[in-house]
Protein backbone atom coordinates (compact mmCIF):
# COMPACT_ATOMS: atom_id res chain seq x y z
CA UNK A 1 0.00 0.00 0.00
CA UNK A 2 0.85 3.39 -0.76
CA UNK A 3 0.64 5.90 2.05
CA UNK A 4 1.41 8.98 0.23
CA UNK A 5 0.21 9.46 -3.60
CA UNK A 6 1.59 12.88 -5.40
CA UNK A 7 -0.55 13.34 -8.68
CA UNK A 8 0.85 16.14 -10.63
CA UNK A 9 -2.00 18.03 -12.73
CA UNK A 10 -1.38 20.32 -15.34
CA UNK A 11 -5.23 21.25 -15.71
CA UNK A 12 -5.37 19.12 -19.37
CA UNK A 13 -8.23 16.75 -19.49
CA UNK A 14 -5.18 13.97 -20.23
CA UNK A 15 -3.48 14.60 -16.96
CA UNK A 16 -7.07 13.97 -15.23
CA UNK A 17 -7.21 10.61 -16.95
CA UNK A 18 -4.85 10.14 -14.15
CA UNK A 19 -8.07 10.70 -11.35
CA UNK A 20 -9.89 7.68 -12.85
CA UNK A 21 -7.05 5.51 -11.91
CA UNK A 22 -6.63 7.26 -8.36
CA UNK A 23 -10.40 5.94 -7.41
CA UNK A 24 -9.50 2.51 -8.46
CA UNK A 25 -6.58 2.50 -6.23
CA UNK A 26 -8.42 3.92 -3.39
CA UNK A 27 -11.69 1.73 -4.01
CA UNK A 28 -8.78 -1.43 -3.75
CA UNK A 29 -7.31 0.12 -0.03
CA UNK A 30 -4.59 0.57 -2.16
CA UNK A 31 -3.04 4.20 -1.49
CA UNK A 32 -4.12 7.04 1.10
CA UNK A 33 -2.86 10.25 0.77
CA UNK A 34 -3.25 12.13 -2.06
CA UNK A 35 -1.65 15.16 -2.85
CA UNK A 36 -2.89 16.96 -6.30
CA UNK A 37 -0.10 19.07 -7.03
CA UNK A 38 -0.20 22.05 -10.18
CA UNK A 39 3.34 23.62 -10.66
CA UNK A 40 3.20 27.39 -11.60
CA UNK A 41 5.58 27.99 -14.95
CA UNK A 42 5.92 32.02 -14.83
CA UNK A 43 8.64 33.82 -16.32
CA UNK A 44 9.27 37.03 -16.13
CA UNK A 45 11.73 38.69 -17.64
CA UNK A 46 13.77 41.14 -14.81
CA UNK A 47 13.07 43.96 -17.17
CA UNK A 48 9.33 43.71 -16.75
CA UNK A 49 9.84 44.75 -12.85
CA UNK A 50 10.74 48.29 -13.76
CA UNK A 51 7.29 49.04 -14.45
CA UNK A 52 5.65 49.13 -11.55
CA UNK A 53 2.12 49.79 -11.50
CA UNK A 54 1.55 48.65 -15.32
CA UNK A 55 2.94 45.39 -15.15
CA UNK A 56 2.30 44.13 -11.19
CA UNK A 57 4.34 40.94 -11.40
CA UNK A 58 3.28 39.85 -7.63
CA UNK A 59 -0.55 40.69 -8.43
CA UNK A 60 -0.20 38.17 -11.78
CA UNK A 61 1.68 35.45 -9.58
CA UNK A 62 -1.31 35.91 -6.93
CA UNK A 63 -3.61 35.63 -9.82
CA UNK A 64 -2.10 32.64 -10.90
CA UNK A 65 -1.77 31.19 -7.54
CA UNK A 66 -5.74 31.74 -7.01
CA UNK A 67 -6.61 30.60 -10.25
CA UNK A 68 -4.56 27.09 -9.51
CA UNK A 69 -5.40 26.88 -6.43
CA UNK A 70 -9.21 27.31 -7.08
CA UNK A 71 -9.19 24.37 -10.29
CA UNK A 72 -7.20 21.93 -7.53
CA UNK A 73 -10.09 22.69 -4.97
CA UNK A 74 -12.37 21.77 -7.39
CA UNK A 75 -10.79 18.55 -7.96
CA UNK A 76 -10.41 17.48 -4.35
CA UNK A 77 -13.74 17.98 -3.73
CA UNK A 78 -15.02 15.74 -6.27
CA UNK A 79 -12.23 13.23 -5.04
CA UNK A 80 -13.21 14.02 -1.37
CA UNK A 81 -16.98 13.27 -2.25
CA UNK A 82 -15.47 9.19 -3.11
CA UNK A 83 -14.18 9.08 0.42
CA UNK A 84 -10.38 9.61 -0.45
CA UNK A 85 -8.09 11.76 1.67
CA UNK A 86 -6.85 14.64 -0.72
CA UNK A 87 -4.59 17.23 -0.10
CA UNK A 88 -3.62 19.85 -2.39
CA UNK A 89 -0.43 22.47 -3.44
CA UNK A 90 0.51 24.78 -5.65
CA UNK A 91 4.24 25.54 -5.96
CA UNK A 92 6.33 28.14 -8.25
CA UNK A 93 8.97 26.74 -10.74
CA UNK A 94 11.67 29.34 -11.33
CA UNK A 95 13.30 27.30 -14.19
CA UNK A 96 12.11 27.61 -17.92
CA UNK A 97 12.05 23.98 -19.22
CA UNK A 98 10.17 21.14 -18.83
CA UNK A 99 13.35 19.41 -17.19
CA UNK A 100 13.03 21.73 -14.14
CA UNK A 101 9.48 21.34 -14.41
CA UNK A 102 10.32 17.63 -13.66
CA UNK A 103 12.83 18.09 -10.82
CA UNK A 104 10.36 20.65 -9.24
CA UNK A 105 7.81 17.78 -8.56
CA UNK A 106 10.31 15.11 -7.77
CA UNK A 107 11.73 17.39 -5.68
CA UNK A 108 8.28 18.01 -4.13
CA UNK A 109 7.98 14.47 -3.40
CA UNK A 110 11.29 13.92 -2.11
CA UNK A 111 10.47 16.79 0.50
CA UNK A 112 6.85 15.57 1.20
CA UNK A 113 8.05 11.72 1.47
CA UNK A 114 5.59 10.55 -1.43
CA UNK A 115 6.08 7.07 -1.64
CA UNK A 116 4.15 6.80 -5.47
CA UNK A 117 3.71 9.09 -7.99
CA UNK A 118 0.72 8.77 -10.13
CA UNK A 119 0.79 10.76 -13.51
CA UNK A 120 -0.59 10.69 -17.14
CA UNK A 121 1.21 11.16 -20.77
CA UNK A 122 -0.12 12.98 -23.25
CA UNK A 123 1.58 10.32 -25.60
CA UNK A 124 3.88 12.65 -27.96
CA UNK A 125 6.06 11.20 -29.67
CA UNK A 126 8.65 11.12 -32.47
CA UNK A 127 9.83 14.48 -32.80
CA UNK A 128 7.39 16.37 -30.96
CA UNK A 129 8.76 14.41 -27.77
CA UNK A 130 12.31 15.37 -28.61
CA UNK A 131 11.43 18.80 -29.10
CA UNK A 132 9.07 19.15 -26.26
CA UNK A 133 10.31 16.69 -23.72
CA UNK A 134 8.16 14.70 -21.49
CA UNK A 135 7.10 15.75 -17.99
CA UNK A 136 6.25 12.52 -17.39
CA UNK A 137 8.83 10.59 -18.92
CA UNK A 138 11.26 12.65 -16.70
CA UNK A 139 9.52 11.70 -13.42
CA UNK A 140 9.59 7.78 -14.67
CA UNK A 141 13.23 8.43 -15.54
CA UNK A 142 14.44 10.07 -12.38
CA UNK A 143 12.14 9.16 -9.50
CA UNK A 144 13.63 7.02 -6.61
CA UNK A 145 9.78 5.78 -5.87
CA UNK A 146 7.27 4.22 -7.93
CA UNK A 147 6.03 5.88 -11.05
CA UNK A 148 2.61 4.69 -12.07
CA UNK A 149 2.39 6.44 -15.71
CA UNK A 150 -1.00 5.93 -17.35
CA UNK A 151 -0.62 6.19 -21.23
CA UNK A 152 -3.44 8.02 -23.67
CA UNK A 153 -4.67 4.79 -24.57
CA UNK A 154 -5.59 4.12 -20.98
CA UNK A 155 -7.64 7.30 -20.75
CA UNK A 156 -10.13 6.33 -23.52
CA UNK A 157 -12.48 4.34 -21.36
Amino acid sequence: MSKKVLVPLDGSEMAECALAHIRDLAKSNLIGEVTLLRVVQLNFPSWLEGYGEKFDINTIRANAFAQYQHYLSGVKDRLSAEGIQVKTDVIENTGITKVHITEAILEYAKQNGHDLIVVATHGDSGLKRVYLGSVAMGILNHSNVPVYLIRPEACKI
